[in-house]
């Protein structure tokens, strides 16, 4: 019976060490996921454009997860040509650099332009979390002629 207590008491030591050492390898603190890439997609667009004409840039955003409180946003800048982009067809012209909120899935841009000049525009989408996605986006000038111009430019994607 001695015998038997000796054996329980290590018995039941052996079970609480092999516990500590499980707890004790468990981290306390619980991962939790808050940022989570995402690509934006454009379809093409024309390669040419006239003045004064306007092109519908069709845009989607996607993440590979979903956080509740992800924000997105877009700015760009201009560094070839003169024109007018903006937030869904009726939107007000965005002022470059600034930040404008955009939303998660499909959307549209329009672009007008004002030259008669190669134009290229930077949009650049980022979240707050510090991710960015960089689409570089351009235009010649279109002479108007007969016919129709069916040739569209492929879009630049940096990440």
């Amino acid at each position: 019976t001695m015998k038997k207590k000796i054996r329980n008491t290590i018995g039941l030591m052996g079970v609480l060490s092999l516990v500590l050492f499980c707890l004790s390898a468990c981290s306390r603190e619980l991962d939790v996921r808050q940022s989570y890439p995402f690509t934006v997609e454009t379809m093409p667009v024309p390669k040419e454009i006239l003045k004064n004409k306007t092109v519908e840039i069709r845009c989607k955003l996607s993440a590979q997860g979903d956080f509740e409180d992800t924000r997105y946003t877009l700015r760009y800048f201009q560094y070839d040509g003169a024109g007018v982009l903006r937030i869904g067809a009726k939107g007000s012209p965005l002022i470059p650099n600034d930040r404008y909120p955009i939303p998660k899935g499909e959307f549209r841009l329009y672009y007008t332009s004002r030259s008669k000049e190669r134009q290229s525009l930077e949009l650049v989408f980022e979240d707050n979390h510090g991710q960015r996605q960089t689409v570089t986006i351009e235009f010649n000038h279109k002479e108007k002629r007969s016919g129709t111009d069916t040739q569209h430019r492929n879009i630049e994607i940096r990440t």
